[in-house]
């Protein structure tokens, strides 16, 4: 089992910046995948960004690029999402999720069903 939890979100005016972070727990954190995924209100959970085992590698939703950051740091078995020139539209619930099923930075890590293990998620809220 892994067991993650997401800290940082809040509620920040449009423009500002977030640092999200997902810590984890009980299990070797370097042998998993990392993704970042939201659920705004009435909307399905949507992916924002994975990054590969080492951190060497990231995949990004196309509408976030460039003000999206993912990283690792797995000596503190932690996952960092930096958000930057946050709009309203980035309202949501953002969840960590691990997943141990692929060997590379597959495509399929957009999807969640993709996940093993999932964080309780934590709110940001941009006002406008």
């Amino acid at each position: 089992q892994v067991q993650l939890v997401e800290t940082g979100g809040g509620l920040v005016q449009a423009g500002g910046s977030l640092w999200l972070s997902c810590t984890a727990s009980g299990r070797t954190f370097s042998d998993y995948i990392m993704g970042w995924f939201r659920q705004a209100p009435g909307k399905e959970r949507e992916f924002v960004a994975a990054i590969s085992f080492s951190g060497s590698s990231t995949y990004y939703l196309d509408s976030v690029k460039g003000r999206f950051t993912i990283s690792r740091d797995n000596a503190k078995n932690t996952v960092y999402l930096q958000i930057m020139s946050l709009q309203p539209e980035d309202t949501a619930v953002y969840y960590c999720a691990a997943t141990a099923k692929y060997a590379w930075l597959h495509t399929r890590v957009r999807v969640a069903d993709s996940y093993d293990y999932w964080g309780q998620g934590t709110q940001v809220t941009v006002s406008s």
